[in-house]
């Protein structure tokens, strides 16, 4: 059984990565620049048509669409959220997992059709919650919205082929991203996380649950 992460070269995808092959999983890590690792850059379409390429006929099991980008965090509203940081988010945290999705499916449908269970986890976070408004951060709120929005559909289309989708949110995470003052290290939430993707089946097919198996709000 294969596992490919995004991202994993720090952060929550490098930290799954260690849990899945410390269980003698088969992991295929990708990241932008990593040495050792599937070069992938999921803002750039031909990167992702490569990676298809050099993973013809390998059967995925589970693909995990972790890479994520947080350009907004300091933004003010009335000076801040250039068109750009828009363009590039979404580009990374939405357009990017469908591409992977994707360029991906026959992967995942070659380990369906070998008699394994197939599944997609994307990690995005409650911060996309249409019931989360406490204001600011408008990019990285809009893009995970979306990233759940997408994931949700994706499983409506999927079900009938067998193929699971579940959503995820991390935890506030201490990491790059999270920063320091995060209610968890990485130690507390991963293995939680892992958990609830190795546990996703087809009954459960687009549910969105944080790391402790909590449902989170849509």
């Amino acid at each position: 059984m294969s596992i490919l992460i995004t991202g994993a070269n720090r952060g929550i995808g490098s930290a799954l990565a260690k849990e899945w092959q410390n269980a003698g999983e088969n992991v295929i890590r990708t990241a932008r620049n990593a040495p050792g690792m599937e070069a992938l850059d999921v803002a750039d379409p031909s990167s992702i048509e490569q990676l298809a390429k050099r993973l013809e006929g390998t059967p995925i099991a589970t693909l995990v669409c972790n890479a994520g980008v947080s350009v907004d965090k300091f933004d003010e509203l009335e000076t801040g959220y250039a068109p750009e940081l828009w363009a590039q988010s979404f580009a990374v945290n939405v357009t990017g997992v469908f591409l992977v999705v994707q360029a991906l499916l026959p992967n995942l449908r070659a380990n369906r059709d070998a008699g394994g269970a197939s599944k997609i986890a994307i990690i995005a976070s409650k911060m996309g919650s249409q019931n989360s408004s406490a204001g600011n951060r408008f990019i990285y709120r809009a893009s995970k919205a979306a990233a759940i929005n997408l994931g949700r559909n994706l499983a409506a289309n999927l079900e009938s082929e067998g193929i699971s989708v579940g959503i995820y949110h991390p935890g506030w995470v201490a990491t790059d991203m999270g920063g320091n003052a995060a209610d968890l290290t990485l130690d507390e939430a991963t293995p939680g996380l892992r958990q609830q993707i190795d546990t996703l089946t087809i009954s459960d097919t687009g549910c969105f649950k944080s790391w402790d198996g909590t449902d989170c709000e849509l």
